[in-house]
């Protein structure tokens, strides 16, 4: 009966971590700039990926998998914001642009912004 359950939660956190990866994958297409796209992509996967792990760790059912899986867990959970992060950061250097829905205001007035339009030059 316990390995019924076991299954039945291994195969529904898999289902998950796959609609997660499916949302990531339609995000690519469907959001307008780059910036959103990666948005949806660095968080829909990390999600779909820690999913598909606990699936994956449930199953196994063993202290070495468990552990494994705890570190990818951790890494990615760690390394994705930040490389999300630098990738926007040269994305916005080399000035990709955003969409032109896109509510720049705040970005425009801060010092970060490489170049300003609106902004009054001093004299």
């Amino acid at each position: 009966m316990i390995s019924f359950i076991a299954d039945i939660a291994s195969a529904l956190s898999v289902l998950i971590g796959t609609g997660f990866m499916l949302i990531a994958a339609i995000g690519i297409i469907r959001m307008p700039d780059f910036y959103i796209r990666m948005s949806t992509i660095t968080k829909a996967t990390s999600l779909g990926i820690g999913f598909i792990l606990l699936g994956a760790t449930i199953h196994l059912n063993s202290l070495e998998i468990i552990l494994k899986a705890a570190a990818i867990i951790t890494f990615i959970v760690i390394t994705s914001p930040v490389s999300a992060y630098i990738i926007a950061k040269a994305a916005k250097k080399i000035h990709v642009p955003f969409w032109k829905n896109t509510d720049v205001d705040e970005y425009l007035e801060s010092e970060e912004a490489p170049y300003n339009p609106r902004k009054k030059k001093e004299s």
